[in-house]
């Protein structure tokens, strides 16, 4: 799904919403106008607050371990997981 289709209607983001644009957001590949109307949600809502800090948490912590800081079958295991994550979502497209 991509963020025309959530923010091109120009209605307030619902949470599960803006769960699904949180990635563009955290990379800066928002537009500006949707940027502004998911920094409004954000303003007003301390639960999605919350799981966007959790999510910047998150991403500092992995953002310090190297690939060979996990272990090989864990590593094989999160590969996998992803790939089946990927290849569900491309179903979806």
């Amino acid at each position: 799904m991509t963020v025309l289709n959530f923010l091109g209607r120009g209605a307030p983001l619902s949470c599960r919403e803006l769960v699904e644009l949180v990635t563009d957001y955290l990379e800066g590949a928002m537009p500006a106008r949707e940027r502004r109307r998911f920094e409004r949600h954000i303003a007003g809502c301390p639960h999605c607050t919350a799981y966007l800090e959790q999510l910047r948490t998150t991403l500092d912590v992995l953002g310090t371990i190297g690939e060979d800081d996990i272990e090989e079958p864990v590593r094989e295991d999160l590969l996998a997981a992803f790939r089946g994550w990927h290849a569900e979502r491309a179903g979806d497209a």
